[in-house]
Order: C-alpha cells, then sequence, then structure tokens
C-alpha cells in the first residue's frame, strides 16, 4: 500500500492468511472481536485512513495519548461491529507485529494486544477445535448456524437461543 512516500507491506502471517482466503464481503462474527477485511477492503480502509489523518493532524500523538490516531506503518486487516480498524502494527521495534486498535477518535489503542496475528488465529482455532475461550469469549452457534463470540453461558441473542459450538472435527 502507497501514499506518496509512506508504504505498508502486509505482514507475512497476514499474507498467508489472505492466501487461504480473501477476508470477507460484510461483517460476520467468525472471530471473536473482529471481521477479516477482504485485501481490497484493507487497502480502502488503510489510504482512506491515510487521508484523513492528513487532514487533521492524525499522524501526531496528542500530548496525552501514546500513539496517534493512525500510522503509516498500521495496517489494518478487521473491522469490529462499530467500524474501528483492528490494525497490526508495522513500526520497528520489539512490538512489531502487534494488534491493536484505530478507533474513530484518540490515538491508537494496543492495550492487552496480541502479539501476532498468527497467535490470535491460533487461540480462535484452539477453542473451536479443543473448547475454551479467546479471552473471555467463547464460540457459540446461532439457529441460522452462525458462528458467536459470547461470555461463558451465554444462552441467547436477540431473544433467539444459542447453543454451544461444537469441539473439534466432525
Amino acid at each position: 500500500m502507497r501514499n506518496g512516500s509512506s508504504v505498508a507491506r502486509l505482514p507475512s502471517d497476514l499474507a498467508e492468511s489472505l492466501q487461504c482466503h480473501n477476508g470477507v464481503s460484510a461483517w460476520t462474527t467468525i472471530l471473536p472481536e473482529q471481521s477479516p477485511l477482504a485485501v481490497s477492503g484493507i487497502v480502502d480502509h488503510w489510504q482512506t485512513c491515510m487521508d484523513v489523518a492528513a487532514e487533521n493532524d492524525g499522524l501526531t500523538p496528542r500530548a496525552w495519548e501514546v500513539d496517534p490516531w493512525w500510522h503509516p506503518l498500521w495496517v489494518p486487516w478487521a473491522e469490529s461491529a462499530d467500524g474501528a480498524a483492528q490494525v497490526i502494527d508495522q513500526r520497528p521495534g520489539p512490538d512489531t507485529g502487534r494488534l491493536g486498535w484505530a478507533g474513530h477518535s484518540g490515538g491508537g489503542d494496543f492495550t492487552d494486544s496480541w502479539p501476532d496475528l498468527a497467535s490470535l488465529l491460533h487461540a480462535v482455532a484452539q477453542a473451536l477445535h479443543e473448547g475454551g475461550d479467546v479471552r473471555g469469549l467463547h464460540p457459540y452457534l446461532t439457529t441460522q448456524g452462525g458462528l458467536w463470540w459470547d461470555e461463558e453461558g451465554c444462552g441467547e441473542l436477540h431473544g433467539h437461543p444459542l447453543r454451544t459450538a461444537p469441539i473439534g472435527l466432525p
């Protein structure tokens, strides 16, 4: 992804994941808190954030924040239900590859971040294959057969029953 002199490359674990799928075209709950973007969505979101940040001084952290609203080396690989981007931090240093959130306001948030995308995907696969949770969220199936993540013991979604997702492969 290129914007003037700014270039962001896809991290290797994201590129590997995208070789298996191309994200999703509509928001889904296949992952606990985020919906993976298609390659076109990654590029579009990155470009939009670069444009907005350039117009609003969003590339510079405010005095009370650690991180800026946006950074050219953040790769938006997924979105939350409210449109916040989950980003992969490609800035050089010991935290390269960590996951964080770039919301609609304020600086980026890397509180309790995953060290990398592969770690998150491994935790999701482990919860689905062996049971358990991903940071307190458990997998359930909706009445339509969709995947939903919620706290342990959650019994319904919008008045419809949920059932615990099966563990392992059929």
